[in-house]
């Protein structure tokens, strides 16, 4: 039997990561059929596919010891579909369409937001704080569109009753991608080690959370998760003032 080099073996492509990402890749071009064809809900639900999918395969590959560079660079090229121009797309033809101009500047301002996080995610991946995320990241941004248009449809109402808010919302999560706020990554988490048993019944308490009523409780979620960088943000920022405001001798003292 003739062995093959472990380099020639790292440059092959593995199918079981690589299925994953290319089951993320169809949602997300699922996604942008079904906007095409007003199924704007099932559009929004494929979003949502695509994001478990995207957890999915990074993990298989560390688990099962098959990380590639091609499977890295076939991960970003179906995020830039899944969570760039599919919730854009999608977000366009539901609400966006009939502000005219405005309409696909901000949905170009959400897609151009998507390509360049991924950007500098893959320049920056070697040197940034593995706990935090450098701006929104691009699976987040796009839960939070396809759950406003999902929790939207849900409770009836159309794209063009909240096209003002479904423009703000777009603007916001396409320069939150490519912002300097810190998010928490959640990698500092530890799958392995031992939890005590309330972590569990909590696990299973935000699982019948979701199920209770999915498109408003996850739509909830990830805007929450948008808002707790900045909230962070200004946290931090009035902590710093408050510590230059004690460092300051009082008048007629020395420093």
């Amino acid at each position: 039997m003739t062995l093959i080099p472990i380099e020639k073996r790292r440059r092959g492509i593995y199918i079981l990561p690589n299925l994953f990402t290319t089951a993320a890749l169809f949602a997300g071009f699922y996604a942008i059929v079904q906007a095409m064809n007003d199924r704007f809900e099932y559009a929004a639900v494929a979003i949502f596919v695509a994001m478990v999918l995207d957890g999915l395969d990074g993990r298989v590959a560390r688990l099962t010891h098959t990380q590639s560079a091609f499977g890295a660079e076939y991960d970003s090229l179906s995020d830039m579909v899944s969570f760039g121009a599919a919730p854009a797309l999608v977000m366009y033809e539901w609400a966006l369409k009939d502000m005219g101009k405005l309409g696909w500047i901000a949905a170009f301002i959400y897609c151009a937001g998507a390509a360049l996080r991924l950007a500098r995610f893959n320049t920056n991946i070697d040197v940034v704080d593995k706990r935090y995320f450098q701006g929104l990241p691009s699976p987040a941004a796009a839960a939070l569109v396809a759950g406003m248009v999902w929790v939207v449809i849900d409770n009836g109402l159309t794209g063009d009753d909240v096209s003002w808010l479904a423009c703000f919302l777009t603007i916001f999560a396409g320069i939150s991608m490519v912002s300097n706020v810190l998010f928490w990554s959640g990698k500092d988490i530890n799958l392995r080690k031992s939890v005590p048993f309330i972590v569990l019944i909590a696990l299973v308490l935000a699982f019948a959370l979701v199920s209770s009523y999915p498109p408003g409780v996850l739509f909830a979620l990830f805007l929450g998760y948008a808002a707790s960088g900045y909230v962070v943000l200004v946290w931090r920022w009035i902590n710093r003032r408050r510590r230059r405001t004690e460092d300051v001798p009082p008048p007629g003292q020395d420093g």
